[in-house]
């Protein structure tokens, strides 16, 4: 795989449609941290969102074919997360309409950051504090902040992801940033909040290469 590590997702997919399957793993591999820190901004446990995970890439891979290029691979197929976390969703507040004692236990385990200010996140005290920080964030702010800080996507990418406004995107993060500010004093680095271990990456690749060749 390291000789193919400098191919665009443009190139890959091309080539895997002409059926060089192996090369999906790239995809995985370079897209495994951004789908996670997704699933679990959008409040979804470890576990959750790895099955939230499996499910897009195999849903990304069946339809390769729509990808054109005219967007980012990594916003097109972060869309296709969120549409997974979307319907999730949905379908467990259904469930819990029919059945009152379900409850969601999954919590968020990101903070706030500014551009001009990291430091790294390493202990167990600093992630009590972002969860509780974080459970006051509404999710329409909560996924904004994700999207833009965590994944790094641009203002017009994010909007039109969530379909709002980009001057609706500023604004939420703006107010996002603002609501963490008066729960959290100190600044963090945002890419240490939601690291994706490279145990459960290779776990995660293996799985889904083994779905794949068995398509």
């Amino acid at each position: 795989m390291e000789l193919y590590k400098e191919l665009s997702e443009t190139e890959i997919a091309r080539r895997v449609l002409e059926g060089e399957k192996s090369l999906y793993e790239i995809i995985v591999r370079r897209f495994n941290p951004y789908l996670y820190k997704v699933g679990r901004s959008y409040n979804y446990s470890h576990q959750d969102t790895q099955d939230l995970m499996q499910d897009t890439f195999i849903d990304a891979y069946k339809n390769l074919f729509q990808f054109e290029g005219r967007s980012a691979f990594k916003t097109w197929i972060i869309r296709i997360m969120l549409n997974n976390c979307f319907r999730k969703k949905e379908k467990f507040r259904f469930k819990k309409e029919v059945m009152h004692d379900i409850q969601d236990e999954s919590k968020p385990l990101f903070g706030p950051s500014d551009n001009d200010s990291y430091k790294i996140v390493q202990t167990r005290e600093l992630g009590n504090i972002i969860e509780k920080a974080l459970g006051k964030i509404p999710e329409d702010y909560r996924m904004v902040f994700s999207l833009r800080e965590i994944n790094g996507l641009n203002v017009a990418e994010t909007a039109d992801l969530l379909s709002i406004s980009q001057g609706n995107v500023k604004v939420r993060l703006n107010r996002a940033k603002t609501m963490l500010r008066t729960e959290i004093e100190k600044s963090y680095a945002i890419e240490e909040l939601f690291e994706y271990n490279a145990v459960y990456c290779n776990a995660m690749t293996d799985k889904v290469m083994s779905l794949i060749n068995n398509l």
